[in-house]
C-alpha cells in the first residue's frame, strides 16, 4: 500500500463510522486519526516495507494469471469427469465448479512468495478420493507448469500442494449436494452445508471464515495494514504456530478483526498500539467473538462457552460462521504465558514508539530464544531424522504436529513451571544424521513453590513426560524405518554456540 492508498484508507472513516455497529459490543472509540496518527501510520508502512512484506505489481499479475489458468483446468477436468459418470454433454459442459481462495491471499495480506489457500467447490458426483486425487492429481502431473507435486488424502484437511509456475498452491477440494455449481453461488449461506460430510465442512470453512472476516471488519484497508504488522511481529516473536500451541493466521487475523470492530476509525498505527494495550488486559478465557454465536441447526457442532469448572479452552477465539469453531484449542498454559508475556512488551514497546523513543522496527526484534537472560535455565531437544529429504518432510510433520503433546506433558511435570516451544526448526551441523532437524522448548522451573529443589538440589524427573511422548509419536502406523526422534535436556551452553549463528 503506497502513502496515497494509505491516506485514502485513512479518509474513509466516515464509512467506518456507518460500520460501527460491527461486532458484539459498541466501539471504544469512535475517533478518528489525527495527524500525528496518520504520520505514525506513514512510518509504519515504510518499516514494513522495508521487512519486504509487499509484492510487485509483476509478481500479483503472476498470481492472478495462476489462478485464471488453475480455474480453467479445474472446469475442464470437471466437465470430462461428468461425462465419463454418464452425464450428457450440455448437462457435463453446466455441471461447473468454483475456486475460492482463502487466508492470507484471500485476506490481502500475502507477503511475496507466500503459497495461496484455495478451495476448489464441485457438485456432488465429483469424488474426492477418485476425482480428485485421482483423475485431477493425473491432471496436474502431466502439465509441465506444475511441479512439487504432493498428495495427502489423510490430512485433517485433505489437500494437494503443488508449486504452478513459481506460485506454490495448497488446494483443497468440497462437493456440494448440488447437481451443478452455479455463476453466483453463495459460499456464505449456510445451507451449503446441508448433507456435507466433516472432511467437506472443513474444507469450506476456510473460505467462509475468511469472507466473513472481510465483512465484519469497519475499514479493511486499515485492518490489512494493522494484519500485517501483527503478523510479522508474531513470526519474529516466535508465536506463530497454531501447530505448537501458539496462534495460526486466522487467530491472529480474528484478534485484528475485532481490534477494528472496537475502534472502528483508527489508524493502523492506533489499530497496532490498542492491539497490544486490549489483549494483554484481556481477561483469559473470555472469548474474543466477532458476531453473536448462532446455531443453524444442521448437526454441525458449535462451539459453546463450557461451564466454569471444566473450561478446557484457555484462549477462545471463535470463527465468526456457521459452525463456530474456536480457532486456537491447541494453546496450552505455557503457550498462553508467552503470548501474555510477548503482548506486554508489544504495549510496552509501542507506547515509546508513540513517544518517538523508538522506531517502529523495535518492535519487530527477532526472539533471542537461547539468551542468557531469558530465564531458560534448561532446553529440551528433540532431534528427528529419517533416510531421505522427502521421508524427513513427512516425518518432521507429524513430529511437530505432536510436540505440543510433549509441552503439555512436561507442564504436569513436577516443579517445571512452563515449557515453551520454538517454532522453528534447525541443521545441527554437528549431527552424523545426513537428514536431520532439531526443535527446542525453553524450560522454567517452578522454585518459588517448590523451594526444597533449590536448597536440596532434588533432581527433576523428566522421564515419563519424554517416554510418553516418544511412545505417540514412534507408533505412527506410517512410520518408516530410519524415521527416528531423541529428545534430551540440555544446559544452554552445551549448545549455544552451535545454533547461535543459524538462528534467522
Amino acid at each position: 500500500m503506497s502513502s496515497t492508498s494509505l491516506s485514502s484508507s485513512l479518509s474513509e472513516s466516515s464509512d467506518a463510522a456507518s460500520r460501527s455497529s460491527l461486532g458484539v459490543s459498541e466501539p471504544i472509540s469512535l475517533a478518528g486519526p489525527t495527524e500525528e496518527d496518520k504520520r505514525l501510520s506513514l512510518t509504519l508502512e515504510g518499516a514494513l516495507r522495508g521487512f519486504g512484506l509487499f509484492e510487485t505489481n509483476d509478481e500479483s499479475e503472476n498470481r492472478k494469471e495462476v489462478l485464471g489458468k488453475l480455474t480453467l483446468i479445474v472446469k475442464e477436468w470437471v466437465r470430462e469427469v461428468s461425462i465419463r459418470k454418464g452425464h450428457s454433454e450440455h448437462d457435463a459442459e453446466n455441471a461447473g465448479a468454483q475456486l475460492r481462495t482463502f487466508g492470507s491471499y484471500r485476506l490481502g495480506v500475502h507477503n511475496p512468495g507466500s503459497d495461496i489457500d484455495a478451495l476448489c467447490v464441485c457438485p456432488r458426483h465429483i469424488d474426492r478420493d477418485e476425482d480428485f486425487f485421482g483423475r485431477l492429481y493425473e491432471i496436474f502431473a502431466s502439465n509441465s507448469e506444475i511441479s512439487e507435486l504432493n498428495a495427502v488424502p489423510d490430512a485433517y484437511v485433505p489437500v494437494m500442494n503443488f508449486v504452478f509456475s513459481g506460485v506454490s498452491i495448497d488446494f483443497v477440494m468440497t462437493r456440494v449436494a448440488l447437481s451443478h455449481i452455479p455463476d453466483d453461488f453463495d459460499l456464505l449461506g449456510d445451507n451449503v452445508l446441508k448433507n456435507l460430510d466433516e472432511k467437506s465442512v472443513r474444507g469450506i470453512n476456510g473460505p467462509r471464515v475468511t469472507d466473513r472476516l472481510l465483512e465484519l471488519v469497519p475499514n479493511i484497508p486499515n485492518f490489512r495494514m494493522a494484519l500485517r504488522a501483527v503478523k510479522l511481529w508474531a513470526k519474529r516473536r516466535g508465536i506463530y504456530s497454531n501447530k505448537m500451541g501458539f496462534l495460526g493466521g486466522i487467530s491472529w487475523a480474528l484478534l485484528t478483526a475485532r481490534l477494528c470492530q472496537l475502534y472502528p476509525n483508527a489508524a493502523p498505527s492506533t489499530l497496532v498500539s490498542r492491539f497490544f494495550k486490549v489483549y494483554e488486559l484481556w481477561k483469559w478465557p473470555n472469548p474474543v467473538l466477532l458476531c453473536p454465536i448462532v446455531d443453524a441447526g444442521l448437526g454441525h457442532k458449535v462451539w459453546r462457552p463450557p461451564a466454569k469448572h471444566f473450561n478446557k479452552d484457555l484462549m477462545p477465539i471463535i470463527t465468526p460462521v456457521y459452525p463456530c469453531m474456536n480457532s486456537t484449542h491447541n494453546v496450552l498454559e505455557s503457550t498462553l504465558y508467552k503470548l501474555k508475556s510477548e503482548f506486554k512488551r508489544g504495549h510496552e514497546l509501542v507506547w515509546k514508539v508513540e513517544q518517538g523513543q523508538e522506531p517502529w522496527e523495535r518492535l519487530f526484534d527477532p526472539v533471542d530464544f537461547f539468551s542468557k537472560d531469558l530465564s531458560y535455565s534448561r532446553y529440551i531437544q528433540v532431534d528427528v531424522w529419517a533416510n531421505t529429504p522427502k521421508e524427513l518432510l513427512t516425518w518432521t510433520g507429524w513430529v511437530e504436529a505432536r510436540l505440543r503433546v510433549l509441552v503439555g506433558k512436561l507442564e504436569q511435570t513436577t516443579f517445571i513451571g512452563h515449557a515453551v516451544p520454538l517454532p522453528a526448526s534447525f541443521k545441527d551441523p554437528k549431527s552424523e544424521h545426513e537428514h536431520s532437524l532439531t526443535y527446542f522448548m525453553g524450560l522454567e522451573f517452578d522454585f518459588e513453590k517448590e523451594p526444597v529443589l533449590k536448597s536440596v538440589g532434588r533432581s527433576v524427573d523428566l522421564t515419563p513426560a519424554v517416554r510418553e511422548f516418544t511412545m505417540t509419536v514412534m507408533e505412527w502406523h506410517p512410520r518408516l524405518p530410519g524415521m527416528e526422534v531423541q529428545v534430551q535436556c540440555l544446559r544452554w551452553s552445551v549448545f549455544f554456540f552451535v545454533f547461535f549463528l543459524i538462528w534467522p
